[in-house]
Formats: C-alpha cells, structure tokens, sequence
C-alpha cells in the first residue's frame, strides 16, 4: 500500500472497524473466556429483603458440602478490615454535616438494605458446588420496615434507612440566587410549571460484570470487564489494605457498559479477598438477575421545574425543585451526578440569566444509582426542553421559534452559563437551521393531515441542548511504540467497551505516520501498561485520543533523532514520510521498522499526555415525529432527523452508531424502559428482560443523522467534542414532546403534559381518555 492509500485510512474516512473480525469469528476474549487452571467458583448469596437484621448466619453445614472451598460472610470480612467503597463527601446535608450514606461492603454486616445487597460469599470447585452451598446457607433475618420511593423517604414518620442519619436525606446542593429568581418571576409575563419523573433504568449491557481474581508472584490479579481498571485497582488497595502496585487489573474485551461498569463494585472487592485468602483463582459471573437487582441504575429523579417568561417569550428565570433518589449505600458518582453534574447543563444553550436549583438526594431501600449513559445531563436537558414546549404552547409560539429566541448567540463566546461554567464555542442557531431543514419541519401539517386520514394521530417533538464532555479528568496519558517485528502499538488507559475507539486511534496514527492501518496495534486495558481515569463521560477521544495524538508526534519526531544517527546526518536535514525517513534532497534513507529494529527487540517508544484545558460542549438539535394509535396509545416512530456538531470527526461511521445507538437508549427511556420496586415489599418488579422492555427495531423507522464539523472545539488538540452520550440526550425529549404534541393536537394537552415516562401504550390510551 503506497501512501496515499494508506492516508485512506487516516481521520475523516470511514474505515472498517479494526475490533471487528476478532469479534464476529468469535475470538473475542470476554473475562468469562478465561479460566487458569484451578480455577474455582463464586456465588453469592443475596438478601431477599429490602431492609432486615441479620440475626445469624450458620455457615458450618455449607462449608461441610462436597466441593466448597470457601464461605465468607461480611463479620469475617468486618474482623479481616477490610474497608466499605468510600463516599466523598463533596457536599452537605441540610444540617451542615458533611453528605453521607450507609456503608457500601463488599458483603452486607449486621443489616441488609436492599433486595440484592451481597451476604456471603461461597466458593465451590464447580460452579454447581457453589450454587448447591449457596442455596443450604441458613441465614436468618428479622425484617424491618422499607421505603422505596423518594418523596415518602422524606416523611418525617418514613422509615430509617440507615441509623447513622436522622432521616433520609444524604446530602442537598443549592445553585443560583433565589432571592432575584423570586423577583423574576413576580415580574414575569407569562410562567410555567411542569412536574416531572425521570424514572429509574437498568443499563442493560449485553455482557453482565464479571471478575476473575488470583494471587500470582505475590501480586493480586484481577480481570474484570470494566471501563476503568485503574479505577478498579485504587478501590481495591484502599478497600484490601494493598499498595496500588501489588495488584494488576487486566481487562479484555467488553460487551457494553453505558456506565454501569464504571468504578469498582462490593463483589470486585470480595472476590479479591477470596483469592487472596484461598490461594487460588476465583471466578464470578454475574446472572442477569444479579445485575437488574444489585450492579447501579440510572436516573431517577422528581422535580418540580418552572421557567419565568417575558411577553415575547424571553426566559428570565429558571426554577427546580429535585428530589434524587441515590439508593441505600450510595456511590459518590451517583450523588454528584445528581447534585452537581445535572445543574451543569441544566440551562443548555440558552441564555437563561438566572437559575434557583435545589436538589436533595436522599435514600431509600433500592440499589444505588450511578453513572448511565448521558449521567446527569439527559435528565436536566429532558426537564429544560419540556419546559421550553410547554411555554410554547402557553405563548402560542412555534417550538422552535420560541428556542431561537432564547439561544446564546455566537457574539457571547465564549460564554459563561450561571452555572460558572463556560462555552469555548457554539453557533447553536445555525444547528438548529440545519436540524428544521433536514427534518422537514415546514412539510409537517401535510404529513399531520395525512396521519389523521389514516385514523391515526401525529406529532413532532424537537430538543435543541448542549451536553458536557470529557469529565473533569481532563489528562490522559499514552505510549506510541514502534516495533521490531513491523508494528506501531498504542498503549492508552482508555477502555473499548464496543465504541470503535481502537479504530479512531488507530486512523490518528495512520495520519501521523502514513502507515497502512494494519500496521497498528491498540493496547488498553492493562494497568501494568497504563493507567487513568479510563472511559467515562465521552472522554475517551476528546482525552485519551489527544494523548495518542501528541504521543505519536513525538514518536516519529524521536525516530528523527534516530535515523540521524543511523544515516549520519544533521537531526535537522531528517524528513519523514510514509513509513521511511530521509536525508533531505538524497535518496539516502531508512524505513520506520527497519529504525525500530536497530534499537533491539523493544524498538522505540515515546510516553506522552494531553490535556485539555476544559471540557467539551457538543449539541445538536434533534426533530422526532410520531403516531399514536388513538384506540391503544401504541406509539410508533416514523421520523426521526438530527444535526449533531461534536466538532472534528475521526471515525465517521463510528460516530454515527454513536448518535444512532445512543438515540435508541433515549428513545427508550421515553417509550419504555423502567426499573420498578413494589412500594411495601421493597422487592424489584422489573428484574428481568420479561419485565423490563428494552426498545426493538421495530420500534422506529430510522434516522437521518447529520454532522456540522465546522465548530472545532478550542480546548484539546484534535478539536474534537465527545460524542457517545449525545444521542441519548437528544432523544428522550424529542420524543416525549412529539408525543405530548400529538395529544395536545386531539385537544388533550393538559392531560399530555401530566403524563410521566414511559409512555407506553396504556400511558398515552389514559391521557387520551381524560
């Protein structure tokens, strides 16, 4: 391959992922592919009460059963010392003391506080031998009473999750100023109010979390399938008394993780204290059942939102009262995304000038929440389109002119939000342009009239938002190795979790080094290798991507210095190109790999970071239209058009299954998707793919998905935005609001805004009967 085709393959084309064929031949090395020899099997048995004592638990005849290896219970691991997964305390409670929850253990001590939480740990030589302990193990209870629903947690006579609180609220954020909100409103035009539920969901990757743990060389090894090993092995050294060094995380292939498989969980924990008391490897596989009931939920939230308006549709204020539901033994990202991530963004791309934002995160007996695909911000940009809808339809203004009105203007860059965060670029009127052309916004009422002669009704919903990327972690490092053997490796903290993100790194490496894609090799997931946040927050090509980018510079420009040794020139009379170096105005010259093979068997490599000087803001505008059966409510989606700017495009079809795939998660939280707890038993309704309605195929007729790559971000070096939560943002308000809109066509409209996701059938079948 000569090098202009190898640039084919360089940023900006579209290439055939590199993780693929590994995949489909079914060669993929998933943590359940792996079993060392000797390898035993965890089970863990898990409390069947919301909220209970644990009277007792006789271990004697489990351990006495053919096959078991081990039992541990949570007062052995309490004596050994091992530690619960710490809750920072970012913020406080109403009282002023600092924010906090009940212990999050690796096994449950003294009490349960959720259906779920893990008692004990039994390890068997089969997998069967585990299970049939497991299910002898006499554990007994004395149940005590259990709230599951936020707002009746908050009762002065509600049930106490956990004695080491007076009541049930962990901790409170306040944002803004109320006192001139107040006077805005008092002077407003017009206001609207919304009360609004944005329920819990269950990530649902295809793959549930699984562990692999043993002691090798006096070291505690453990593969697992998550997004952030070297997340994994500080939990682990702080929860185990270990010093970071002395434990190796490797993580292999992973089938999704939408978030959920983010920091460390109580079973890594126990696993690795299991391995390192037995002596041998340890081998859990989470059940489906497992990861519905105990692995982290998303969202769930009640707020009440207002928005103050002038007579021209102006907003001049912004109000919300949110109450989080953070389960019992909550997890830091669960609290801040609620209480500090959400407000981030919660004005958008408006210029919305003041803002009162009170939220209270408080526990109940559920699992705990954490991050899920979007993390805060699809809740807070779902609450703020809503309220732009329902002021539309107040004023009697279209919905995308009552937008335009209120977006920042280009001239306001970079702009600082009430939220002191600041908007390095945006030209979000020209996105929204671009969104109504594609989506033919001025051909709706024909389609609308066409609808109804066919006895069914239709509706358009529009989002036009922002989201934050890149986290606050806004370094990363990376290692670019050139070979002996004809390779460049890219070594990076970052995580492939079925994104394509090898691929993109490899296509910037192909732009530096003009090398045939083949040539590429992409190393992550190793903390012996490397180790950083990890992917979370649509930071992996905005952070980790950058790194790749500096180091590969780098690389060849060391390789310069080489190749001036080996040819006997100046460094400064040294050109490269394609894979060769060259004197300057000389035929004498010296491949890549020819130069790494000099240097010995390891070649050359260069280790360098980027940073981002803060985070990135991609938006998009996102049009939606469907058609409610009126005799079921059954909604169907027959159109569906977004303009996303997410700046530089690296890997165009990647980033298209990106806003593709992450709509269809929006589109599910909107349609169907719902965790679910009976309110007296505290027992979950919803734990398994028979209860809990994933979105189908047949769901939606498609997307028309659009990209404006002319907006580069300003603060990282590739100029690009993060991409993978964007979808997912866009879409859960773009539906609910083309399904309100079809119902406030039929002149049911106060009973559609009522009306609280999912929206299923006999959701939108009661709104249509009121």
């Amino acid at each position: 391959m000569n090098a202009p085709d190898a640039l084919r393959f360089g940023s900006g084309h579209t290439v055939r992922r590199i993780e693929d064929p590994t995949l489909v031949r079914g060669r993929g090395q998933f943590t359940d592919d792996v079993t060392p020899a000797g390898s035993s099997y965890a089970v863990f048995v898990r409390s069947p009460h919301a909220h209970a004592r644990i009277v007792s638990i006789d271990v004697d005849g489990a351990r006495a059963m053919p096959g078991v290896l081990a039992v541990h219970t949570g007062a052995e691991l309490q004596a050994a010392g091992v530690k619960p997964i710490a809750l920072a305390p970012a913020f406080k409670r109403p009282d002023g003391q600092p924010m906090a929850a009940a212990p999050r253990r690796a096994l449950a001590h003294e009490v349960v506080r959720c259906v779920g939480e893990p008692v004990a740990l039994v390890i068997g030589a089969t997998r069967d031998a585990a299970q049939a302990a497991a299910d002898a193990l006499a554990i007994e209870y004395d149940p005590l009473p259990a709230v599951t629903d936020p707002v009746l947690a908050l009762q002065p006579d509600a049930p106490r999750v956990w004695d080491g609180l007076p009541d049930n609220i962990s901790g409170e954020a306040r944002h803004g100023k109320p006192e001139e909100v107040a006077a805005a409103f008092a002077a407003a035009a017009h206001t609207v109010q919304l009360h609004i539920v944005n329920q819990r969901l269950a990530p649902s990757p295809m793959e549930p979390r699984s562990v692999l743990a043993w002691m090798a060389d006096g070291r505690l090894q453990v593969r697992l399938s998550s997004q952030m090993p070297s997340a994994v092995r500080g939990g682990l050294a702080d929860a185990l008394g270990m010093k970071p060094e002395d434990i190796h995380v490797v993580v292999g292939d992973v089938g999704g993780g939408f978030g959920m498989k983010t920091g460390i969980y109580p079973e890594d924990i126990a696993l690795g204290f299991a391995a390192r008391a037995l002596g041998r490897p340890v081998k859990w596989q989470a059940t489906r059942l497992e990861d519905f009931l105990y692995a982290v939920h998303g969202r769930d939230l009640v707020t009440d939102a207002e928005l103050a308006l002038d007579a021209q549709g102006k907003v001049l204020a912004l109000r919300t009262r949110t109450i989080a539901n953070i389960g019992a033994s909550a997890t830091t990202t669960g609290a801040l995304i609620a209480l500090l991530i959400g407000p981030w963004v919660t004005t958008s791309i408006y210029d919305i000038p003041l803002i009162d934002l009170h939220i209270t995160t408080v526990l109940t007996n559920t699992g705990a929440t954490g991050a899920y695909r979007g993390a805060g911000r699809p809740e807070a940009i779902y609450t703020t389109e809503r309220l732009m809808d329902a002021a539309a339809a107040k004023l009697g203004l279209d919905p995308a002119e009552i937008r335009r009105r209120n977006m920042i203007r280009p001239e306001q860059m970079p702009y600082t939000n009430p939220m002191a965060q600041v908007y390095d670029v945006g030209q979000f009127e020209q996105i929204l342009d671009q969104g109504l052309e594609l989506a033919d916004w001025a051909g709706f009422e024909a389609r609308a009239a066409a609808s109804k002669a066919a006895g069914r009704l239709r509706g358009r919903g529009i989002a036009t938002f922002l989201e934050w990327t890149g986290g606050n972690a806004l370094v990363e490092q990376a290692t670019v190795r050139v070979t002996a053997d004809g390779f460049i490796e890219l070594i990076a903290a970052t995580m492939p979790m079925g994104q394509g993100i090898a691929t993109s790194y490899a296509q910037l490496a192909v732009d530096t080094f003009g090398v045939p894609i083949e040539r590429i090799r992409v190393l992550m997931g190793d903390t012996d290798r490397a180790n950083g946040f990890g992917s979370a927050g649509s930071r992996s090509l905005f952070t980790g991507g950058g790194a790749v980018h500096v180091a590969a510079k780098k690389s060849v420009e060391r390789g310069k210095d080489l190749a001036a040794e080996a040819l006997e020139a100046p460094a400064a009379d040294i050109e490269y190109a394609a894979g060769r170096y060259t004197v300057a105005g000389t035929d004498l010259g010296i491949g890549l790999f020819e130069l790494a093979a000099r240097q010995g068997p390891d070649g050359f490599a260069v280790e360098e970071g980027a940073t981002a000087g803060a985070p990135s803001w991609p938006n998009g505008c996102h049009v939606c239209e469907v058609e409610v059966d009126p005799a079921t409510g059954e909604v169907q989606l027959v159109a569906y058009a977004s303009v996303n700017d997410i700046g530089r495009v690296v890997s165009p079809q990647i980033v298209q299954g990106q806003i593709e795939g992450g709509a269809v998660q929006g589109i599910g939280q909107a349609l169907c998707e719902a965790v679910v707890y009976d309110e007296h038993s505290g027992q979950q309704l919803s734990a398994s793919f028979m209860d809990y309605a994933l979105p189908r195929a047949d769901g939606f007729l498609g997307f028309k998905t659009a990209f404006d790559t002319s907006i580069p971000c300003t603060t990282n070096v590739l100029g690009a935005k993060g991409v993978g939560e964007l979808g997912t943002i866009g879409a859960t308000p773009a539906v609910v609001n083309a399904v309100v809109d079809a119902l406030r066509r039929a002149g049911r409209g106060e009973a559609a805004e009522r009306m609280q996701m999912p929206l299923t059938g006999e959701t939108v079948w009661r709104a249509l009967q009121c």
